[in-house]
């Protein structure tokens, strides 16, 4: 009897069993897919990345760059290659990745699919989808740097598009290239651009195939080198996205479109040029953008000024979501060239000097972002102090510190003998001091932390015992004045709404009356 009634019963609890089952596997499924969606969604609205490159001394290690990625609401990077270390760093974080096909890796994997497959698989499968890869770029300025590779490139790219067709990637990962702004010619008016002829043979096939795949084209525009190239001609605020009155903005006079900065007036070439080639359905992705903070004799425009002012005002231009005027509609995505100071990088100067940070994560100048889903969203806005730069040689720092006391009327009262600042009596502990004693009454200003080159911006107190820092919360066995956190700095402008979330301050430059020699 037990067994007869057990038997009906069997069927039953497979079935129950069973259809739970597959109704786990539906919701995981939809899950999975309902994230893909998301990740997909979220690329479509423009966004501000950066660069991330390797040519840095003392580099955070992979862990804590991405904590510090995360601190700052970075949310897309693009690497130059595709370090495991960092991948894996990486996963189970919302932060996007373009990974790199180095140059010297292009006649490997253009000329064998296995090779190709062999990449994709090490590189790419390896760790999709818990770390958010989202692109591959293919060499970097190949046309330009490296012509005699360029028939190799579009068999790289298509090889790596068919790994990733067999893997059930190319719908989730983009694949391109990054071009040289140079591969254009005649780009302004931008009505007149094209595509240098010497490389067309490459080009049709190429954006054929971004058509088809849905693969923007990569572009790495700098208004800083076309001013260089162009002093006299380009005025300096039209590079930097200043505010013009409309006797400087550009005007295209076949389109009559009127052009407020060089960034959209090179966007708008690669379109035309595109259009040139019967191709109208690739958006243009700017892989790389920046200015320098620091040159020789030969490159005097390369400032933490302007670089401060570029940057800023670039992440502003497309938060605001305005588009080209060309093409209103679309605001192209952009990333900034770099995120760090790559001080191993061969001279001249401005090539170890893209960066916003040193490679310990201190900011090398400010770009004042907060408010809602918060960009570049660390306190530096509210809490930055000055000090002197290890390594540098003591009658240096002394001649820097005189002048802080001296001309640049820094209250350095709390460095004499006797008071709460005077220990350790070193001359880098009283150039610091001092530093920040000027930096702080300057309003935080932007380049007002210098001192030809001897000072370093850091978000660390650097206050001890009972000496307190100017600008520092901490409180001491005497009365202190603190800076309040939410003052906004002299020479700030105050924060503004964008239509993407994002509230965005920006440093406006003050020149002073006077040259003052370590500013």
């Amino acid at each position: 009897m037990a067994v007869s009634n057990m038997v009906p019963t069997v069927p039953v609890l497979f079935f129950f069993f069973f259809f739970f089952y597959t109704l786990l596997l539906i919701s995981a499924s939809s899950s999975s897919l309902s994230h893909n969606v998301k990740v997909q969604e979220q690329d479509k609205d423009p966004f501000v990345g950066f660069n991330i490159g390797t040519d840095v001394t003392n580099l955070l290690s992979p862990t804590e760059l991405v904590k510090f990625l995360q601190t700052q609401k970075v949310n897309h990077v693009r690497l130059y290659d595709a370090d495991p270390e960092l991948l894996k760093a990486l996963a189970k974080t919302k932060i996007r990745v373009i990974i790199s096909v180095p140059n010297n890796q292009l006649l490997a994997i253009g000329s064998s699919n296995s090779t190709a497959a062999s990449w994709i698989g090490r590189n790419v499968v390896a760790y999709y989808p818990e770390t958010l890869i989202t692109a591959i770029s293919v060499g970097d300025e190949v046309l330009t740097t490296v012509p005699s590779s360029a028939p190799l490139l579009l068999p790289a790219i298509e090889s790596l598009y068919n790994a990733l067709v067999a893997s059930n990637l190319h719908t989730q990962i983009k694949v391109s290239t990054p071009h040289a702004a140079s591969i254009m010619l005649d780009t302004f008016p931008p009505s007149q651009a094209y595509f240098n002829q010497t490389w067309h043979s490459i080009m049709l096939p190429l954006l054929q195939f971004l058509s088809k795949t849905g693969s923007p084209l990569m572009m790495n525009l700098y208004p800083y080198y076309v001013y260089m190239q162009n002093k006299g001609v380009v005025p300096l605020d039209n590079c930097l996205f200043e505010p013009l009155t409309p006797t400087k903005e550009m005007v295209d006079p076949n389109t009559l479109l009127h052009y407020t900065n060089v960034l959209d007036a090179m966007v708008d070439s690669a379109y035309v040029s595109m259009k040139n080639l019967n191709v109208t359905d690739v958006v243009v992705l700017v892989t790389e953008s920046g200015w320098p903070s620091r040159g020789d004799s030969k490159e005097p425009y390369a400032t933490i000024d302007n670089a401060d002012t570029y940057n800023s005002n670039l992440i502003k231009h497309i938060f605001d979501r305005s588009g080209t005027p060309l093409h209103p509609e679309m605001t192209p995505s952009v990333y900034i060239y770099e995120l760090f100071n790559e001080d191993l990088r061969s001279p001249p100067i401005s090539e170890a000097s893209w960066g916003l940070f040193y490679g310990n994560s201190t900011p090398v100048y400010l770009l004042h972002v907060s408010g809602s889903g918060t960009f570049l969203a660390n306190d530096t806005t509210n809490q930055t102090y000055c000090i002197a730069m290890d390594g540098v040689d003591a009658k240096t720092l002394q001649a820097a510190l005189d002048w802080s006391c001296g001309p640049g009327r820094a209250n350095c009262s709390e460095i004499q003998p006797g008071e709460s600042c005077y220990q350790p009596n070193n001359v880098k502990g009283h150039a610091s001091f001092a530093f920040n004693s000027y930096y702080q009454k300057e309003g935080r200003a932007s380049g007002s932390c210098d001192f030809k080159g001897v000072a370093m911006i850091t978000t660390t107190d650097p206050s001890h015992g009972s000496c307190i820092f100017p600008g520092s919360k901490k409180v001491g066995n005497r009365t202190q004045t603190v800076v309040n956190s939410t003052q906004v700095a002299a020479g700030e402008a105050t924060s503004r709404s964008l239509s993407s979330g994002f509230y965005v301050s920006i440093m406006i430059l003050v020149t002073s009356s006077m040259l003052l020699p370590f500013r």
